[in-house]
Order: C-alpha cells, then sequence, then structure tokens
C-alpha cells in the first residue's frame, strides 16, 4: 500500500463533502432539484472515501483533517461563491483550525508519515 493512497482518498473525500455542502446552500432549503441532487450523490461518494480513509487512519485523526480542511476549503468557496464575509475572531479561529492540522500532521504519531 502506497503511503499517499489514503491521503488522496481523503483529499477526494474533502472535495467531495465542499461540493456537497456548496450544493446544500444552492439548494435554496432543497427546493432546488439539481443542487439537491448534486448534494445527495456528493455527500455519498465523500462518506466512501471516508470510510476507505478509515481503512489507515484513525477515526479521530481521519474526522479532525476532513472537518478542518472542509471548514476552512467550504469558508473560502462560501467567501468567492455566496460573498460572506468573515470578521476578525472567524479569521483567528480559522487560524488556529489550520495550526491544529499542522499539529496533527507533524506532531502525531497517530498519521501514517511516521
Amino acid at each position: 500500500m502506497a503511503v499517499f493512497l489514503p491521503y488522496f482518498y481523503l483529499v477526494l473525500a474533502i472535495l467531495f463533502e465542499v461540493i456537497a455542502t456548496t450544493s446544500l446552500k444552492a439548494s435554496d432549503t432543497l427546493t432546488r432539484p439539481v443542487p439537491t441532487v448534486i448534494m445527495l450523490v456528493s455527500y455519498l461518494v465523500c462518506f466512501v472515501f471516508m470510510s476507505l480513509v478509515m481503512r489507515w487512519l484513525p477515526v479521530g485523526v481521519t474526522y479532525a483533517l476532513w472537518s478542518g480542511l472542509g471548514i476552512v476549503l467550504i469558508t473560502l468557496v462560501a467567501w468567492y461563491r455566496f460573498g460572506e464575509v468573515l470578521d476578525g475572531p472567524a479569521l483567528i479561529g480559522i487560524g488556529l483550525i489550520i495550526a491544529g492540522i499542522v499539529v496533527i500532521q507533524v506532531f502525531s504519531r497517530s498519521s501514517l508519515h511516521q
């Protein structure tokens, strides 16, 4: 097994989660059929990839990376696509999320890189 494979699956899970969450917003409370279907399919694909990641990574590490990176990416998409703006405390919080991801990847023995 290549060490990068779980992380490749994790990236795909995150990307599909971002697509799903963006589509959820675009679905206008699930009243628009096309974004609603895209959301459902994307969440399904996301969780398939998440289940594959959990073959190699602990659930806590998987979820921390998935949710943390997902929050950062969906925030960027929301800013670009929907014009949502963050205040200073929100930006600090996102910075702390990124710092947490770095700590897990650099210092945790739960990750595959060690």
